[in-house]
């Protein structure tokens, strides 16, 4: 990381643009995996016979294209979700480098940020991004459990009917049912952009031998494999925030013009019923569609968003 960097104000805006790519790219890899994850963490046990069952279900029930039920909110809010996340992680990361949070480059003898000052940074900037993530990943989940064909039988026609819906019955604040999960699985960000920094050292490291590879590949592969430590610390959090996104979910949603209708059960109440009808292993539903899921989904957006990073002049976290 440069001093020039660090003092120019404008580059602190790099981040959130930079993140706004990262995000769409997201949607458009990924969603489809998430809708199996989603459906496997909230269905009742012995409904599906695993990820493949739940996919060939979909498919031949709703059609192809059901796997992309859903993809409206993330499509407008990861981009929003990942602007804010990546942006207030580059913002992070200066702040930790000013702290003197910093250690000498083994070539160049420059100062970078700690691999602890990466994950540090990352766990601030999932915490952060919670408070955009919980709205549009609950109409997501509620919109992803639906599973009939036509839209006329479905209880939410689609994301801003199920925005009404909600707010309706459980006021404004329904929107952050979950909140409390989301902060739980988005502090395991702190292992992601650790992960992520510590292949990138490695992959530095092949510089002139015939492993070699391009920054750009190593962003890439650096970001799957990141994303495989975030999924295996987060998925029990997940599986709690999803479930508490989805309730009263197997049963439907009320149509009652009254609010405050839906009492959503709290994070501590939700994992307790995990453990009680389905042991330990109810917290790990969906850990292989998720890993499946990481990788491509992962590597792409952080590739986009440390190629943009790059074009853009934007300080560095390593040298």
């Amino acid at each position: 990381m440069s001093q020039n960097a660090t003092g120019d104000s404008h580059v602190r805006l790099l981040g959130a643009v930079a993140g706004m790519g990262s995000g769409l790219t997201k949607v458009a890899v990924g969603h489809g995996f998430d809708t199996i994850k989603t459906r496997m963490q909230c269905a009742a046990p012995g409904t599906y016979q695993g990820a493949f069952d739940i996919f060939k279900h979909i498919v031949r029930n709703e059609g192809p294209l059901a796997l992309y039920k859903g993809a409206t909110p993330p499509a407008v809010g990861w981009a929003a979700i990942d602007s804010v996340l990546l942006g207030s992680l580059h913002n992070y990361r200066l702040i930790l480098f000013r702290q003197g949070m910093t250690e000498p480059a083994p070539q160049t003898g420059a100062p970078r940020l700690t691999l602890l000052g990466h994950g540090i940074a990352g766990l601030f900037a999932g915490c952060t991004s919670a408070v955009i993530a919980t709205p549009v990943e609950l109409l997501k989940v509620k919109l992803q459990l639906q599973s009939q064909r036509a839209v006329t039988e479905r209880r939410f026609s689609g994301p801003v009917h199920c925005l009404r819906e909600v707010i309706r019955v459980q006021g404004v604040l329904g929107l952050w049912s979950g909140f409390s999960g989301t902060v739980a699985s988005r502090v395991n960000f702190f292992w992601m952009f650790l992960s992520f920094e510590f292949f990138m050292r490695g992959f530095s490291k092949l510089a002139g031998t015939p492993f070699e590879v391009n920054v750009g590949l190593a962003n890439f592969l650096s970001g799957g494999f990141g994303a495989f430590s975030y999924w295996i610390m987060a998925i029990p959090a997940d599986n709690i925030k999803n479930r508490m996104m989805a309730f009263p979910y197997p049963d439907p949603y009320p149509a009652a013009i009254s609010k405050g209708t839906i009492q959503v059960p709290s994070f501590s109440r939700t994992a307790r019923e995990i453990f009680a009808r389905e042991g330990y292993t109810g917290f790990f539903r969906g850990l292989g569609p998720s890993l499946l899921r990481a990788f491509p989904v992962n590597a792409s957006a952080l590739f986009v968003y440390e190629g943009i990073m790059r074009v853009m002049g934007a300080e560095k976290t390593r040298q």
